[in-house]
């Protein structure tokens, strides 16, 4: 039977009866085009290759039906790798397809697919009839195109995945309208042909799109060395190095951030460089959210990605809020404490909080009734980790119980935080977490102070504004310092204290007793630092205070006049100091027993006091009175047994029974470097002295060894013109001179001495040695006139500080009258040396 075509010509009505097949003109046969690629972005020079990633792609790509997926944070560069794969395919082989969906949301995706349609030129591309994407599933499928990648660029949400697109009416569609139920992309994730690439921000998505983990490959920032690089390649010019290097580490090797830091710095060149962004990235969250919000070109990234890497989280964030608002505000939380060791405890509700929520919860009860096993399961903990490890926010490491969060992502959420006016609310929740978690600065507590530590330094950057959380800031910022007096770390101790004081000052007074723990503690800071002077004037201040309201025999006065006792014998007012010990004592023996630790601590007070003095039998009968009671009531190894051990030593040297010393030096050290590790400050202490029992011996290579090992240590931890720093350089001075080397030992010697009037005084004993240790460096390198007025005047001195009959004052008597002699003589030879090295002592406070 013959068909019969109406031509173009025909118009209007026809009427009459056919029999025959009536074919209607549509789509024409075309011709397919050569193969091509849509990628949307061009070849970029300044590509560099992550380590081991672009090879996965290679490889795993490469098989016929492969599909894998690259998850990751946004910015991380996923879909930079991927574009530079597509175009070194295709300049390998041009013969392969490359097809780049924009799958975003389900119209981009659409609107990509029907581009690519239409570019491709696939037979019934303009039915709008047809779903695109089955339409383009089924093009893929046919063997016949030949080789093909298709890119599903941003999949990060599961709507493509597991929603059937909506069927739509010609009037809500002018255009187009489907009958598919079935997910949209499930079309296109069926060809067994080709391999799909996948980027995606969301774990979950990705894992399911995957199916077998090996088909996953995880994008993490750049490694250091490859961040250096595209800083590097995107800056140009000669910069230097370690600016750089700081700064790719300050970003945290994130693509994306560098890629805006290097835009910045070049729109603002010369009047902004590397190292000048750096100082303004640390300088505050403001300047670091007012940097990181900055948007530059990029020309490799999609219309509707952000340049901002803060702006690119904050999307993430926002779908977040929406699908599932209990993992945001989970996220919120983390984003005060420090980035890693973020401990599951930390992250319940507080006891006070509970408190708080169970008022409103009770009053509420009768409304929520029906929705509280729903709320239950939107609050499950696990499932809010899980969605925040989906999108990468969140790590864990072999610790399960221990989370990660990266220092931009929480900068991101705490920026989002204060804009919406939520910023209080959360930083007040992480107060009251952390102070209910973080305990005060007893021994036995500092396994957990030290997990804890990190958060608290986080706490001191975001002081609260309710008068609630301000004490509660305050008291944590008083236990954080505690605890970093007793490690060794006085600078922190200091600041923790002085703003725990401060706060405390304007909430109850200077007389409030939460005031004066923090005062003291402030105190005992400026101590440890050698600020005597400024040490003393707070220590009045308490012991008035609680002398005036609880009374001159309570407990917290006495430990305070302790306390004063302590700086006086470091000031060298061994005689004050002595009377204030022998005070505290007397009051504690009418209210404590003998072996309560704050006795013990009176007697080993008074028993460093004696040993300054020259007391040395007194003070070791003293000592080892409080060992024996210190080992049975509190064990061996613990930090106060420790220190009476180590004071003991001392003792023992000043006695000469030098290897009972280094015995007793020996143990305590290896226990503190175990215990306290090898820069604190009471580890550093026992190598000096250890240094000088070698040095006592004879052990001279030993004893220089040690000592400079300890003032390289000493001028990194608390400064080169700290006391105790000072006092190390003056015992390698006393090694040098012994050693002959005189010049070497001169040069410190001076530098000491003039540091030491400076920092303590020109009648402090500690001065008085340096002075007696250069008059005897000056005596052995002939300069005899200088050293006898040198050594003169620091007997006159020493007369003064230390008395008649102290052992000191009656050596260099001893010695200045045989100079004197041998001068008169014009005898040949000198005296010997009688600076051992000034005595360095564990104190108890």
């Amino acid at each position: 039977m013959n068909s019969i075509n109406f031509g173009d010509r025909n118009s209007g009505s026809q009427v009459g009866i056919n029999n025959g097949v009536i074919n209607v003109s549509g789509d024409q046969s075309e011709p397919r085009p050569e193969p091509l690629s849509t990628v949307p972005f061009p070849h970029d020079l300044d590509f560099v290759s992550r380590d081991g990633i672009f090879d996965q792609i290679h490889e795993k790509s490469s098989i016929s039906g492969s599909t894998i997926v690259l998850v990751g944070l946004g910015g991380i560069g996923k879909s930079r790798l991927v574009v530079e794969y597509c175009h070194r395919v295709r300049q390998q082989s041009p013969d392969t397809w490359v097809f780049w969906v924009h799958a975003s949301n389900a119209a981009r995706c659409e609107e990509s697919l029907r581009n690519l349609a239409e570019r491709a030129k696939i037979p019934g591309r303009q039915d709008r009839n047809a779903s695109i994407f089955q339409l383009f599933g089924n093009w893929l499928q046919d063997g016949k195109i030949g080789e093909w990648i298709l890119v599903l660029d941003s999949v990060d949400d599961d709507e493509l995945l597991r929603t059937p697109l909506k069927i739509r009416t010609e009037a809500q569609a002018n255009t187009q309208y489907y009958t598919s139920t079935r997910p949209p992309l499930r079309y296109l994730l069926e060809s067994t042909n080709g391999s799909i690439i996948i980027t995606s921000r969301n774990k979950a998505v990705a894992s399911e799109i995957a199916g077998h983990k090996g088909n996953l490959i995880d994008v993490r920032p750049m490694d250091a060395a490859e961040a250096l690089v595209l800083m590097q390649k995107k800056l140009g010019g000669c910069i230097e190095k370690e600016d750089l290097v700081q700064l790719v580490e300050e970003l945290e090797f994130m693509p994306l951030a560098i890629v805006q830091a290097a835009s910045y710095i070049t729109h603002r060149s010369p009047r902004c460089s590397a190292s000048q962004y750096l100082k303004k990235l640390r300088q505050s969250d403001h300047q670091a959210t007012k940097l990181l919000h900055h948007e530059g070109q990029h020309t490799h990234r999609d219309w509707e990605a952000k340049n901002s890497i803060l702006l690119t989280w904050q999307i993430s964030f926002d779908h977040i809020r929406r699908t599932r608002r209990s993992a945001a505000d989970l996220m919120s939380l983390m984003s005060f404490f420090d980035w890693q060791g973020i401990s599951e405890n930390l992250l319940g509700v507080s006891d006070t909080e509970k408190h708080r929520l169970e008022d409103v919860t009770s009053k509420s009860i009768a409304l929520n009734s029906d929705c509280s096993s729903e709320c239950d399961a939107d609050d499950d903990f696990e499932s809010d980790i899980a969605t925040l490890r989906d999108y990468s926010f969140v790590d864990t490491g072999e610790d399960s119980t221990m989370f990660t969060m990266h220092r931009l992502v929480q900068l991101t959420v705490r920026t989002w935080l204060k804009t919406h006016g939520q910023e209080e609310e959360w930083k007040e929740r992480f107060i009251s977490n952390l102070v209910g978690e973080f305990p005060t600065g007893e021994y036995e507590n500092w396994e957990r102070c030290r997990s804890l530590f990190p958060h608290v330094r986080s706490a001191v950057l975001h002081r609260p504004k309710s008068l609630d959380s301000l004490r509660n800031w305050a008291a944590l910022l008083y236990r954080g310092a505690w605890y970093a007096r007793e490690c060794g770390n006085i600078s922190d101790a200091r600041d923790m204290a002085a703003m725990s004081r401060n706060q405390r000052m304007k909430i109850g007074g200077a007389e409030d007793e939460d005031t004066l723990k923090s005062t003291a503690m402030l105190a005992d800071a400026y101590r440890l630092e050698g600020q005597w002077g400024e040490a003393e004037q707070l220590q009045v201040q308490v012991i008035w205070s609680r002398t005036t309201n609880l009374g001159a025999d309570h407990p917290d006065t006495l430990s305070s006049v302790a306390d004063l006792a302590v700086t006086y014998r470091e000031q060298g007012r061994w005689e004050d100091s002595e009377q204030l010990h022998v005070q505290v004592m007397e009051s504690r023996k009418k209210k404590i027993g003998a072996d309560h630790p704050d006795m013990l601590s009176s007697i080993a007070n008074l028993a460093a006091t004696y040993r300054n003095q020259g007391r040395w039998g007194e003070a070791e009968h003293l000592e080892v009175q409080v060992i024996e009671t210190r080992k049975t009531k509190i064990g061996a190894d613990h930090p106060d047994t420790l220190s009476s051990m180590a004071n003991l030593a001392v003792t023992y040297r000043d006695q000469g029974r030098w290897e009972e010393a280094e015995q007793l030096q020996m143990q305590v050290m290896d226990i503190r470097i175990t215990n306290l590790g090898a820069d604190h400050p009471d580890t550093l202490i026992n190598m000096a002295n250890l240094a000088a029992t070698y040095w006592d011996q004879g052990r001279r290579e030993e004893a220089e060894h040690l000592q400079v090992q300890v003032i390289e240590t000493r001028k990194k931890k608390i400064g080169a013109d700290h006391p105790d720093t000072l006092t190390s350089m003056a015992n390698l001075a006393a090694i040098y001179w012994d050693q002959g080397r005189w010049e070497e030992a001169e040069q410190l010697e001076v530098q000491v001495m003039e540091t030491l009037k400076t920092r303590i005084g020109a009648d402090h004993p500690d001065t008085l040695t340096s002075m007696a240790h250069l008059a005897f460096t000056w005596k052995s390198s002939g300069h005899d006139a200088e050293a006898i007025d040198l050594l003169r005047d620091c007997l006159t001195k020493q007369k003064q500080t230390l008395g008649l009959n102290h052992p000191t004052v009656l050596s260099h008597s001893e010695t200045l009258m045989e100079w004197e002699m041998e001068t008169i003589q014009c005898a040949e030879g000198i005296g010997n040396y009688n600076g051992t090295g000034a005595k360095e002592l564990d104190m108890d406070t």
